[in-house]
């Protein structure tokens, strides 16, 4: 084989590598699947959430833990303003927590949004292993809040009436 040739199937096999090594994490789940989700170690749990927006999954258990975290942050001062709809109030919060955070100022719960969130998950108990239930703190530095990745890898929240949700993208259940 030439030197030209091998070089050619070093770079091939090494593309396919990458490839096969960039594949999709199993440490956590797309907003598809319909819960705000993870697995294995939860530092990356919300690198993959959203969009939650005025005009998409605006009725949402997950806007509601959306909401839940702009309260934690001090942002929202109203707990019961946490109602799962993502109107105006919302829309004006989200944007004061991307221009907080140095991130595009669109209103708009993507993933650089919910990842910079994500940066404020801490350990408290629990396991990381697939199958097991994890309790996590938002920690913001105003409040902090507790949650839940439950056996399914589905995130709870605490509701403005104290009660656990989970947190789903396409259904609302929290008052």
């Amino acid at each position: 084989m030439t030197s030209y040739r091998k070089s050619a199937v070093a770079v091939l096999t090494a593309a396919a590598v990458l490839t096969l090594g960039l594949g999709a994490s199993p440490a956590s789940a797309k907003s598809s699947d319909g819960f705000v989700r993870g697995y294995d170690g939860f530092v990356d749990d919300f690198d993959d959430e959203g969009t939650l927006s005025l005009s998409v999954n605006e009725k949402s258990n997950a806007t509601c833990m959306w909401q839940a975290l702009l309260w934690s942050e001090g942002i929202r001062n109203d707990r019961d303003g946490i109602d799962g709809l993502f109107g105006n109030d919302t829309y004006q919060a989200s944007r004061v927590f991307q221009d907080w955070n140095g991130l595009t100022v669109d209103g708009v719960v993507g993933k650089g949004t919910f990842a910079e969130a994500g940066k404020r998950l801490t350990y408290v108990s629990g396991s990381t292993a697939r199958g097991k239930e994890l309790t996590l703190k938002y920690e913001s530095g105003v409040r902090n809040i507790s949650l839940i990745r439950d056996s399914q890898g589905r995130y709870k929240f605490r509701d403005a009436n104290s009660g656990w949700r989970v947190a789903g993208y396409d259904y609302l259940t929290c008052p």
